[in-house]
């Protein structure tokens, strides 16, 4: 077991917790130039290319730039069976936003139970 480390949060509240692991996303592999650009050849050819075709003309995985056009798309709303890029970064917020509310309703769960019982060690409620 990982031993408690004292964190500060917000308003200077300070928490002892365990650690926990952090997942880091792997960074980018193409640029987002590159991406925009893809998109952008794919969106403006008549007749639309093959994907394959496009990809391997420019140096990119098939299914990265399937990808990438299927979240154009999407943020175009001309898809519906995938989030929007910003439903999806809006819900990232909301869920740091959603664990940080519950480590301060921690924090101060427990100051609440400490001074309760400081304040009336012997009273007892029934």
């Amino acid at each position: 077991e990982v031993p408690p480390v004292a964190r500060r949060l917000p308003n200077q509240v300070l928490s002892c917790e365990p650690r926990k692991e952090v997942i880091v996303a792997a960074p980018k592999k193409y640029p987002d130039e590159l991406r925009e650009r893809a998109v952008r050849l794919y969106r403006e050819s008549d007749p639309k290319p093959v994907i394959r075709r496009l990809a391997e003309q420019l140096g990119v995985h098939h299914e990265a730039l399937r990808n990438w056009i299927r979240q154009d798309e999407a943020d175009r709303g001309e898809r519906h069976d995938r989030s929007s890029t910003d439903m999806v970064e809006e819900n990232r917020r909301l869920k740091r936003e959603n664990a940080e509310l519950r480590r301060v309703n921690e924090v101060l769960r427990a100051a609440s139970a400490y001074f309760a019982s400081v304040i009336a060690p012997t009273r007892r409620t029934s």
